[in-house]
């Protein structure tokens, strides 16, 4: 990869996928505690986490301040949603445990992707917008030993597609943008985030992603792959050998 010092990937689409047992469903929840009206107004399960692009640094100075922040995010929806005072600590202690309850697998190219490139002496990183144990949950599907660097958002302050976070990523790679490929599925956060932040970008369109619809037309800088083991072809290279800083 010419000119690329670090590869970067996404966690969740890129790395790893959800397998079963999924996570218990809220609106189980709910019912159990006889909150089924509330619970159909609660809507999407994971809609209640911080958005996309958020920034959120004043919560992030450590574990303790950062799940305080969370569980007041829960009570919040919760409230909203109506639910008795008396009934929310036990049900935010559940849905709390419920969307953290998620059993991941790696996708089956990750385990030699990612060796093939530190064996060719790049750097390698994860960059996700995840709870505050990302590091923890990238050592519990067996990359610990694979990857040199982890950026979670819980902990950098804001969420992919925000300025914040790639800065912290550049700060812990060591290295200028130009020299940093970014991976993933997402397109705002894995793509167009790190393009503005100025590294190459590259788009993996999995045949079974867990992202719908048709892949946007790639912008300058950018490459697409429908596996992990496109970034070891010649393809990749030259696709993003164009993008932000003319390396290469």
């Amino acid at each position: 990869m010419d000119g690329v010092g670090a590869v970067v990937l996404d966690f969740y689409g890129t790395l790893v996928r959800m397998v079963r047992p999924l996570p218990p469903d809220h609106r189980g929840i709910f019912a159990r505690r006889g909150l089924t009206p509330q619970g159909e107004l609660w809507g999407d399960q994971w809609a209640v986490g911080p958005r996309e692009g958020e920034e959120h640094s004043a919560y992030s100075a450590d574990e303790v301040t950062y799940t305080a922040w969370e569980r007041e995010r829960l009570r919040r929806r919760a409230r909203d949603c109506g639910v008795p005072r008396e009934a929310l600590d036990g049900l935010v202690d559940e849905l709390d445990r419920a969307m953290k309850a998620i059993r991941l697998e790696l996708f089956p190219d990750v385990r030699e992707v990612l060796g093939a490139l530190r064996r060719r002496g790049l750097l390698v990183g994860v960059c996700s917008n995840w709870f505050w144990n990302l590091e923890e949950c990238v050592e519990e599907v067996g990359l610990g030993g694979a990857v040199d660097v982890v950026v979670g958002s819980a902990r950098a302050g804001a969420r992919k597609p925000h300025p914040l976070i790639y800065r912290a990523l550049l700060d812990r790679c060591a290295l200028p943008p130009e020299r940093v490929l970014f991976v993933g599925d997402m397109w705002a956060p894995d793509v167009l985030g790190p393009l503005d932040a100025g590294m190459r970008a590259v788009h993996l369109h999995r045949p079974d992603r867990a992202v719908d619809g048709p892949a946007p037309p790639l912008p300058a800088g950018a490459a697409r792959i429908s596996g992990l083991d496109g970034l070891l072809t010649g393809a990749v290279v030259s696709g993003v050998a164009a993008g932000p800083g003319g390396c290469g």
